[in-house]
């Protein structure tokens, strides 16, 4: 019988069968991350069956800027996961509360920063990137209400991320999901109740993240006997933010250059036309539930490569590297063949116009092998990150998307220009992803061969 009370405390992965610990922690980040991704996805069922297409577009036009503008976060929640693992995995309770102490004072001043600098330069932003004069206010509104709350949404990020690197992903699990319902209820409530239109979704997504940002504080409260939380730990120590830019900036960057080439290529898809960026929405949103096993594992491997890295058990953390790759690349592979059979069905959620089904489901087939790919490149740079090695991640990251993707796209896109198609074939979006994706898995397997990040421990 499972012990309930059991679920939701930290767990030593540094003991028992490693394929076992690495799967009973990324079920919970699984599912997590499917409620995590029906955020995105409800705002885009909503939008494109209340309000319309072009409403979608505008929607999927201005994710990838507030992606962007997440890097910071995502920069400090990736130092301090590998700090919490490897501190709780070596015992060491001073070390670990002024890691957790750090990042939250932290995590406060970049969100000030955020909400007071950017929201005035938003329609420039998307001036700029040629956004279509038909999504662009709706562009803009959604992206200013998500960047006036985006403080929720940087707390659960990083506080999800200390109780994950202390094992304990059930917790984030039930958080996340709480606010996943609130979420669905709020966006039907705003957008076909009152009409708010694309507004409605971002206001129904940043009171949903609040929540879930201060059940996590809440659970980080009562765990006073793991680590100590006061006016002494909240003050930020050089010691520890060193650390965090140190092990946290890669990564941050990492997420930067990926969201920056989604910019750059977001030029290129807006020049297709609405109907295309629509149909490119719908991809987005698929894509994000496919990747969610390969997120998932690449987590529960940073983390339990940390712990044992901080428990100096390096032979365990090999173990666990080939054991936790499999079971990533067998759940990839089951997801690959459920899109390309169901794949049609699945992008009928999202809206009746024909032409936009089968339109996103050509764009999805071209990627659905590319997910094996990215099984192996997320498991063995989620081992090297929770090592402390998040340079060689990063590096694999900026060849794959600058040097590969973007130019890809672009060269398709003007080598196959006619009269019929002024802009190019279309399937260069798609093609310049996959290509950089096997790569990025080749790369990253050879990397991880040769073994540096075995150095890099704290």
């Amino acid at each position: 019988m499972v012990n309930v009370k059991k679920l939701f405390e930290p767990t030593d992965m540094t003991v028992g069968t490693p394929w076992k610990s690495i799967a009973m922690f990324s079920v919970p980040m699984i599912i997590g991350n499917i409620a995590q991704q029906l955020y995105s996805t409800v705002d885009s069922v909503v939008v494109g069956h209340y309000v319309g297409d072009n409403a979608l577009a505008a929607v999927g036009s201005a994710t990838p800027i507030f992606n962007l503008l997440l890097v910071l976060f995502v920069g400090i929640s990736t130092g301090v996961g590998i700090m919490v693992a490897q501190y709780f995995g070596a015992k060491s309770r001073e070390e670990l509360s002024n890691t957790i102490g750090t990042s939250i004072t932290l995590t406060t001043i970049a969100s000030l920063f955020l909400m007071i600098a950017v929201p005035p330069i938003v329609y420039s932003l998307l001036e700029m990137l040629n956004t279509p004069a038909s999504i662009i206010k709706d562009c803009h509104d959604y992206l200013v209400i998500m960047l006036y709350g985006i403080a929720g949404m940087a707390y659960y990020n990083i506080l999800s991320g200390i109780l994950r690197g202390m094992g304990d992903s059930f917790s984030a699990l039930i958080y996340l999901l709480i606010a996943t319902v609130l979420n669905i209820v709020l966006d039907v409530w705003f957008v076909a109740g009152f009409n708010m239109g694309v507004a409605g979704v971002s206001l129904a997504t940043v009171i949903a993240q609040g929540i879930s940002s201060i059940l996590c504080l809440w659970k980080l409260m009562h765990m006073r006997e793991t680590f100590d939380l006061g006016k002494k730990e909240l003050m930020m120590t050089k010691k520890h933010v060193k650390q965090m830019i140190q092990l946290g900036l890669p990564s941050g960057l990492t997420q930067a250059i990926f969201s920056s080439a989604m910019i750059i290529v977001q030029s290129l898809t807006n020049s297709f036309g609405e109907m295309f960026i629509a149909a490119n929405v719908i991809v987005m949103r698929v894509d994000g539930f496919a990747m969610m096993p390969n997120f998932s594992f690449g987590t529960a491997m940073t983390t339990y490569a940390g712990q044992n890295v901080g428990a100096s058990k390096m032979d365990r953390v090999i173990k666990g590297a080939k054991q936790g790759t499999f079971l990533a690349v067998g759940c990839s592979a089951y997801i690959t063949l459920t899109i390309l059979i169901f794949g049609k069905y699945l992008m009928g959620i999202f809206t009746d116009t024909t032409e936009l089904v089968n339109m996103s489901y050509y764009m999805m087939s071209i990627l659905a092998v590319g997910y094996i790919a990215m099984a192996i490149t997320q498991s063995l740079s989620g081992v090297m990150r929770g090592a402390g090695d998040t340079v060689t991640p990063m590096w694999i990251s900026l060849c794959t998307t600058v040097l590969i993707r973007v130019p890809l796209a672009y060269g398709i896109s003007y080598l196959t220009r006619s009269p019929e198609l002024p802009f190019g074939r279309s399937e260069c979006i798609q093609i310049s992803l996959l290509t950089s994706w096997v790569m990025g898995a080749v790369l990253t397997a050879i990397f991880y061969k040769v073994g540096r990040w075995k150095k890099k421990a704290l």
